[in-house]
């Protein structure tokens, strides 16, 4: 595996997510063209912990995928590299989706990604996020790189 990380400085160079929606800290574990880990410290600060649930604080399942997808998109972009300047990941499909075991604050959540298929500008993966050893959602998800909207 490669000892490469990418910070949330960089992440925010290579997709345009921000708050409240970047959903990432760190990349870790990247293998380009191959696979990667994202990292997010869930803390009781994040602003969907107001609504979701008050009392019994939950990670939305739809956030950690989310999570899935933006861990995909830097692996992406970092392994094309300037050939991607501009341009954008959108997700095209999210597929069997199971979440296994609830994220809540305090917890770090890795989210590993692996590329199952790459065609021209398509990419799928396989996502898998957990907290220690415990598996808390799976999805394989489908995204299109595409020319930035003007």
């Amino acid at each position: 595996m490669s000892d490469t990380f990418i910070d949330i400085r960089q992440i925010m160079k290579m997709i345009p997510h921000r708050y409240p929606l970047l959903l990432i800290d760190r990349v870790m574990n990247i293998v380009p063209n191959q696979s990667a880990t994202g990292l997010k410290n869930v803390t009781i600060n994040e602003n969907f912990f107001q609504g979701h649930f008050p009392g019994a604080p939950v990670m939305p399942g739809v956030l950690i995928i989310e999570a899935m997808a933006q861990t995909s998109a830097v692996l992406v972009v970092h392994s094309a590299g300037e050939s991607l300047e501009g341009k954008l990941v959108y997700f095209m499909a999210i597929d069997g989706a199971k979440f296994r075991k609830p994220v809540t604050p305090g917890d770090t959540l890795h989210i590993h990604v692996k590329k199952e298929q790459n065609r021209r500008n398509v990419w799928r993966f396989r996502c898998e996020a957990r907290v220690g050893d415990d598996l808390c959602a799976e999805a394989q998800v489908t995204a299109m790189i595409m020319d930035s909207a003007a």
